[in-house]
């Protein structure tokens, strides 16, 4: 791979780099709206969707704008930045087309494919996997360019899956952002670490106008260039971490992996077609709890943030403290889901032996 590390920026660079972006995007998205309206790239209400009027869904063409104009001005010009840069470039024109006419699967699939190995194509590769209990690293050879793309189109369709309610992908995808963005600066990850400030600053300025009630969707264009971006900052920010960079990234993308695990699991035993929607997503379930559309959103930027956290502490924690906080994180995460009826509301197997077993520690404790 490439020599990124070695580029070092000082804090006023950031800054302004994250400020173009935020600006370009703020003042795009108004216009983007009105196109969205012209070229009919709209989201109709239906059974499934929570607005109940025609909404615009190009947005995510405005935080690309933002982010390009800051990423051509700002960015070192090297082989992997470009190979991000076009490779989101095609995931914009898939967006795009999606959001004006719906594309298939498959269309969507070829295009989020032709994405991928562009950027691989660049010099970005999963080239090893640093695991716990292992000194050296696993090289993954020619391993590396299969598990690359499909890292890059899973988290990809990841974060769109949780484009469901107004300013959810685009918040959870800041949350991580900015978690890349702390954790390569503690790194000394410039490169990385201003890619990410400029990424966020686009965010934010277009969640001034999608945090609910939404005047715009990002659409397909938005949560895909995002996903796109996040999948690929995740590969290109922790190469250097040692013990805990396999978990580091499926942490910081927390919610949305957690989501579609969870989605997987659930058609899995209901018996349904993994690609067939349905609205049992985290943010169904917790809406199902009682909770309005914005602290749904907030609880949910609060699980992001958790995540994000605790990437951020396992960077610099030892082998032991890892492993306890992972599986506390898994066990918080399933009796969570089963809680919520993230799967199914009837099985609960560990909130069940949780039960037992409090119930027997109260047996023992009264002879």
């Amino acid at each position: 791979m490439e020599v990124i590390y070695q580029y070092e920026f000082s804090t006023i660079y950031y800054i302004i780099g994250a400020l173009l972006a935020f600006a370009v995007t703020y003042v795009s998205t108004p216009f983007v709206k009105k196109l969205a309206f012209r070229i009919d790239a709209v989201d109709k209400p239906n059974h499934r969707k929570v607005h109940s009027k025609i909404m615009p869904r190009l947005g995510g063409l405005a935080i690309f704008i933002g982010f390009a104009f800051a990423f051509i001005g700002f960015m070192p010009h090297t082989m992997i930045g470009w190979g991000l840069f076009l490779g989101g470039l095609i995931i914009i024109v898939i967006g795009i087309l999606d959001d004006m006419m719906e594309l298939s699967p498959k269309a969507k699939l070829a295009g989020q494919l032709a994405a991928a190995i562009t950027v691989v194509g660049f010099g970005l590769r999963m080239e090893l996997l640093n695991l716990p209990f292992e000194e050296a690293p696993w090289i993954l050879g020619w391993f590396a360019i299969p598990i690359t793309i499909f890292w890059i189109v899973g988290v990809t369709n990841a974060v769109n899956l949780i484009d469901g309610l107004d300013g959810l992908a685009a918040g959870v995808s800041g949350i991580a952002t900015g978690t890349i963005l702390v954790m390569s600066l503690i790194m000394g990850n410039g490169f990385v670490a201003l890619y990410a400030a400029i990424l966020l600053g686009a965010i934010i300025a277009f969640l001034c106008f999608n945090f609910h009630p939404a005047k715009i969707f990002m659409g397909d264009t938005g949560a895909l260039f995002l996903g796109f971006n996040l999948a690929a900052l995740s590969l290109l920010g922790f190469k250097q971490v040692t013990l805990a960079s396999f978990i580091i990234p499926i942490l910081i993308l927390g919610v949305p992996l957690s989501d579609t695990f969870f989605a997987i699991i659930r058609r899995i035993v209901n018996r349904k077609p993994i690609s067939e929607a349905d609205k049992n997503h985290l943010h169904h379930c917790i809406q199902a709890l009682g909770f309005g559309h914005r602290a749904t959103v907030l609880i949910i930027y609060g699980i992001a943030a958790a995540f994000g956290t605790c990437a951020i502490l396992l960077s610099k924690t030892e082998l032991w403290f890892t492993l306890v906080l992972v599986s506390v994180l898994a066990l918080a995460l399933q009796v969570g889901a089963e809680a919520i009826g993230l799967v199914n509301t009837k099985d609960r197997p560990v909130t069940n032996l949780i039960k037992k077993g409090y119930r027997w520690l109260e047996g023992s404790s009264s002879k």
